[in-house]
């Protein structure tokens, strides 16, 4: 029996279907041969199966890389009940449940994992995967790989590099919002053959698109007339702020409708509430961030409106994709206002560290030595640089081939003896007992844990902490001590002499900057299309490189509904009262606003490390111009300052 033959009565006898959808045959096919797939298939389409199926045919483990813990649960509850070993690691877990599934994966008891990218770099999980026997590598939302899509994370561009040093060539990336320059830069990270990119269309016919560009103060009106004339059915209605959920929640509930808010500002016992009842509800609304419905499967889905702006066209494929799964028809509605680009635009402009702050930082990594550990969140605190953003500026030196990471590890380390040190050296012939007890003799005990500051213990014994991790690694693992690890840091080498301070700095600012405009071009986007004229639904697709023959004749336009430019916002003039107030702050000369960029961010209401640890946000003007764009007080700032 060939592979393909053996993947059609998986489908059947486990996972119950009769036939593939569109690509997945493709997709399973190359990976079954060996070869990296990339599977660009619209949210809803089944790119799971493209990784599961082959799991349970592939000789090793599946490693499922994921930055959703909803997915994970939801995908491993499916697998089990269908008897498939499936486990996730995350930081949800008990220590107690953590501990099994390590002892399962070491013990080859598993055909899937899934863990957070964060998880896959860390020094003491390589140590331990590697050791195992990885069939495929799927790796999820592979468009964070790409910097130059809506949605870059550090850790993920070094996943092709993990994936090289363990030797797996079988890697399947998947994606729902790619553009055609994204996909082509996932494709050359994991070394996709063009013939193995595999792009099945963003097209659902079942999907109404509307579109309308509206002024704030109406949205509330024209959501309550969509409600009451639309499709009945679970409705889901994203907005950008926790308390616009709250407020909109309790806006529609006062108005007749089941309705929840959901953010990321609730408890996790309320959002399981919440989002239970949601996936059993039958014509519920939740008026929700982006953080709902990232890895939740409902088919049923009958509405999905955007009562503020997404920030990308790809943020509105997704989430509009968690519509209609079920083929049945679905309306999807966006309400368009320009205050909204006031609000997005602010997210993208407080990530723009100053030049000052990267100067300064770049000072310091590079005065450390040619090897070298940093904690991000101790960088963060010391050059006024949001953490995520710090690890985008190693990543940005990686890039430009100054600094290759070593991976992460932690610094601090606590262990508990689970048999005395003399059962526990008594396995080890002399050399390797010998090491054993130094490093025994550099813990300093408490009550029940003995702790050891892993990196000093490497320099004390001449020892490299690389040596010391893994022979703690392998004392948990035989089930001698039980460890708990803290201060999570970062390695690095250079792989360059001394480059020039200044010229790095313009380059890294410039590329920040560009970072920030295509933010900000593709809020703008989001804009344009919904006072697009034409077919609303052909525009989108040809966002994603898809070319639809003729209209949909489904969308608000081909059904007749024209479109609308969007209402004016007046602006708010800035004059001398702006100007002594400007200057009254500066002369308070608070140590977190000494620049131009960051007491922008103060007056237009944006938290820093700095500002957070000064308390501003309680200063009487603080967000005192959050009304007028970051770029005009930005201006304004600078003009006083000359």
């Amino acid at each position: 029996m060939s592979d393909i033959d053996d993947a059609r009565r998986t489908l059947r006898e486990t996972f119950g279907f009769t036939q593939f959808r569109g690509g997945q045959e493709q997709a399973i096919t190359a990976l079954l041969e060996g070869r990296p797939v990339l599977a660009v298939f619209p949210t809803g389409a089944g790119k799971s199966l493209c990784y599961q199926l082959p799991a349970l045919l592939l000789d090793g483990l599946t490693v499922v890389v994921s930055p959703l813990i909803a997915l994970m649960k939801d995908q491993v509850d499916f697998l089990v009940r269908r008897g498939v070993a499936a486990a996730r690691l995350d930081s949800t877990l008990e220590p107690v449940e953590a501990r099994r599934i390590l002892d399962d994966l070491r013990a080859d008891r598993l055909k899937l994992l899934y863990v957070a990218p964060e998880r896959l770099a860390s020094e003491r999980f390589f140590q331990t995967l590697s050791k195992t026997k990885v069939a495929l590598l799927a790796v999820d939302e592979a468009h964070c790989i790409s910097e130059w899509g809506h949605n870059f994370r550090p850790e993920y561009l070094k996943l092709a590099r993990l994936a090289r040093r363990l030797g797996i060539a079988r890697v399947l990336a998947l994606t729902a919002t790619a553009t055609p320059d994204v996909a082509s830069q996932v494709a050359r990270a994991f070394g996709i053959a063009d013939a193995d990119v595999v792009i099945t269309g963003f097209h659902r016919p079942n999907l109404e698109l509307h579109a309308n560009a509206c002024a704030a103060e109406d949205r509330h009106a024209l959501l309550l007339k969509s409600l009451k004339a639309g499709l009945a059915g679970p409705t889901i209605v994203y907005v950008t702020l926790q308390k616009t959920a709250e407020d909109l929640a309790d806006f529609l509930a006062g108005q007749g409708f089941d309705a929840m808010a959901y953010h990321a500002g609730m408890n996790d016992e309320r959002r399981h509430v919440v989002q239970d009842q949601f996936m059993a509800c039958e014509a519920g609304i939740v008026v929700a961030t982006i953080a709902f419905g990232m890895g939740i499967d409902k088919s049923n889905i009958r509405a999905v409106y955007h009562f503020n702006l997404p920030k990308s066209l790809e943020n509105f494929a997704q989430e509009i994709g968690r519509a209609g799964r079920d083929g049945e028809p679905a309306r999807c509605e966006l309400f368009a206002c320009a205050e909204d680009v006031l609000t997005l635009g602010n997210f993208t402009y407080g990530d723009t560290p100053t030049p000052e702050a990267i100067a300064d930082l770049l000072k310091e990594i590079l005065g450390l030595g040619p090897t070298f550990d940093i904690s991000a969140y101790d960088l963060s605190q010391r050059h006024d640089i949001r953490q995520l953003v710090v690890q985008t500026l190693m990543t940005y030196l990686e890039l430009e081939g100054i600094l290759e990471a070593t991976g992460p590890f932690y610094s601090d380390c606590k262990f508990r003896p689970l048999r005395s040190s003399g059962e526990i050296l008594a396995q080890y012939d002399a050399p390797r007992a010998a090491f054993l007890r130094q490093v025994f003799r550099q813990a300093r005990p408490g009550k029940i844990w003995f702790a050891l500051d892993v990196s000093e213990v490497a320099r004390n014994l001449e020892e490299t902490r690389e040596r010391i991790s893994a022979a703690l690694n392998h004392l948990e693992e035989k089930g001698d001590v039980e460890l708990q690890l803290a201060g999570l840091r970062q390695g690095y080498r250079r792989t360059t002499g001394d480059p020039d301070l200044d010229e790095l700095r313009e380059r890294l600012v410039a590329r920040f900057l560009d970072r920030e405009r295509r933010d900000i071009a593709r809020v703008h986007s989001v804009l344009e299309y919904a006072q697009a004229e034409g077919c609303l639904t052909g525009r989108l697709l040809a966002y994603f490189g898809e070319t639809l023959v003729g209209d949909c004749g489904h969308c608000a336009r081909c059904l007749g509904e024209p479109p609308i430019p969007l209402p004016p916002v007046p602006e708010r003039a800035l004059g001398s009262l702006e100007q002594e107030m400007v200057e009254r702050v500066r002369s308070e000369r608070h140590k977190a606003l000494t620049s131009s960029r960051q007491l922008t961010r103060f007056l237009c209401g944006l938290v820093s490390p700095a500002s957070s640890r000064s308390k501003l946000a309680k200063h009487p003007q603080f967000a005192a111009l959050a009304d007028v764009p970051f770029p005009r007080v930005l201006d304004f700032v600078k003009s006083v300052y000359n």
